[in-house]
């Protein structure tokens, strides 16, 4: 009996020696991630929850009264639409021009290395940067006094394309995703481009030796081997777009023609001085982010256990 007490211990040392090292290296990380994000994340949701609409109030616990009363004021529905529209847009945009220039780099060019720095740049330039020159390029000026984009309109006789830009009732965040889609499209087409160079060369030769034309190699070889692509960067601009505030903030300001929730949270915060809406909006904010995100994580688990 003694002896086999001693092997389970021998056998218990083991495991400890085995796995303790690592957990030592990183317990800092898994506390710090613990304090400054979840703890966070979870000191937001007692706000939100709580009736503290002034720096004064106390914190006492009202249940979901804040999000649901949120849906009251007339600018959150607006911000909420703003920004399904604004996601619509520069995702939309960002996958189809990324996907399009990774296929013409696929299919090779002269100089790719050049256009390849020339289409990845804009991701050196932060949103407030781009934001600024783009707030000049769409400015919404009438003809007389144009600049930007409507002044290079008219001059090339295509003054029918000049428009308000952002500060159209219905369109204004269709436009205001024109900048983002030029800042992401560079990342995403690399993305694609890892993506289409990642397709074994053997198999496309297969498809090609079984009489299939270029179209269909792409169609049904390379095109289905791009999924995994496809969610990453659906999944990378998707966050980006639902949390977007620099960007807005630079080209409209607080407008509540550009609201989007981050403004909206910014202004409920910092300038009505309301701790309680400005944590319901961040905690709306965070469900659409974990909409998009925990599905992502299951299917990277399941398919990480499958192979």
């Amino acid at each position: 009996m003694a002896h086999a007490i001693q092997r389970k211990h021998a056998r218990l040392r083991a495991r400890v020696r085995g796995w303790l090292p690592g957990v030592l290296l990183v317990s800092p990380s898994i506390l710090l991630v613990g304090l400054f994000v979840y703890g966070l994340i979870g000191w937001n949701v007692r706000l939100a929850l709580s009736g503290k609409h002034t720096e004064i109030d106390p914190e006492r616990f009202i249940g979901f009264g804040n999000l649901a009363n949120l849906w009251s004021d007339p600018s959150w529905p607006l911000a909420v639409r703003h920004a399904v529209l604004f996601t619509v847009v520069f995702v939309g945009g960002t996958l189809l021009l990324g996907w399009f220039l990774a296929f013409l780099m696929d299919k090779g060019v002269r100089g790719e290395g050049g256009f390849r720095a020339v289409y990845l740049f804009p991701m050196a330039v932060s949103f407030i940067a781009s934001g600024v020159v783009w707030r000049w390029l769409m400015n919404p000026a009438p003809t007389e006094r144009a600049v930007g984009l409507n002044q290079l309109f008219g001059k090339l006789g295509l003054g029918v394309l000049a428009n308000d830009w952002w500060q159209s009732q219905s369109w204004g965040m269709a436009a205001m995703a024109v900048p983002a889609i030029w800042q992401m499209t560079g990342y995403v087409m690399a993305l694609y481009l890892a993506g289409f160079r990642g397709v074994d060369q053997g198999l496309r030769e297969a498809a090609r030796v079984d009489g299939a034309s270029e179209w269909q190699v792409y169609r049904y070889v390379v095109f289905p081997r791009l999924r995994p692509v496809t969610l990453s960067a659906l999944i990378i601009l998707g966050h980006i777009s639902l949390k977007v505030f620099d960007l807005v903030i630079a080209i409209a300001g607080k407008q509540i023609i550009a609201y989007v929730p981050a403004v909206s949270m910014f202004v409920e915060t910092f300038d009505r001085h309301d701790p309680a809406n400005g944590a319901a909006i961040a905690t709306y904010m965070l469900l659409a982010v974990a909409v998009l995100i925990i599905p992502y994580l299951i299917w990277v688990v399941r398919s990480e256990r499958r192979s």
